[in-house]
């Protein structure tokens, strides 16, 4: 790794974490947990084997990952993130709630994998009504299928469906995260390509993360 050379806390964590395909392994092990090599490259489209490998190694080397044998049957190297690795998770949201204000438009070549349409939600959105009845949104984009529970004023969410839901929403991930997120309202995410099926009004309890108080 290059160092900036500089005392600086900014600096020194970007020492460490700067480097190209460093933070979104940090995201994938945040939000799949334990990994084998596979589940990161799988996770992260576009990667190079070699340069996952590298970048394995160095945040092995500044103990952000440690690595564990998976007893039989699975017998392989799982990656995990240590108690330094995991302090990220706030930095994360943060760079994450600040970069929701690009995500507006898709260009052809960007990947999209469930597993961002599922945190998105919990990570970025809270429920302002904690004492309105509990709510499920089935979120549905590009062949990916996500659920969020809305209630007592948590936002859970995850991948998968359910049968009975209290809105769906499905679209292109531009319309469907927008509208989810306030960055876009329904109108403009209908204009996007966004269809709805059930109660509108639940999207009145979400705003996006420390804007909770705030106007939609």
């Amino acid at each position: 790794m290059r160092s900036y050379d500089q005392y600086c806390s900014i600096a020194k964590a970007l020492d460490v974490v700067g480097d190209r395909w460093t933070l979104l392994i940090i995201r994938e092990l945040l939000l799949q947990g334990s990994c084998r090599f596979t589940d990161l490259k799988n996770g992260l489209p576009g990667v190079a084997a070699n340069l996952l490998s590298t970048r394995l190694r160095e945040l092995e080397q500044a103990e952000l990952i440690r690595r564990e044998d998976a007893p039989p049957p699975v017998a392989t190297t799982l990656y995990r993130l240590t108690e330094t690795g995991l302090a990220l998770e706030p930095a994360l949201k943060a760079l994450g709630l600040w970069g929701l204000r690009y995500m507006t438009t898709m260009r052809p070549e960007d990947a999209f994998l469930a597993q961002w349409l599922a945190y998105a939600p919990a990570w970025f959105v809270a429920d302002v009504d904690p004492a309105a009845p509990s709510a499920v949104i089935q979120l549905s984009s590009g062949g990916t299928h996500a659920v969020v529970e809305v209630g007592a004023g948590r936002v859970d969410s995850r991948i998968g469906e359910v049968t009975d839901p209290d809105l769906v929403l499905d679209g292109p991930p531009p319309a469907v995260l927008g509208v989810l997120t306030g960055v876009i309202d329904i109108e403009q995410a209908t204009q996007l390509g966004l269809s709805t099926r059930g109660r509108r009004d639940v999207l009145t309890r979400l705003r996006p993360v420390g804007r909770e108080t705030g106007h939609p």
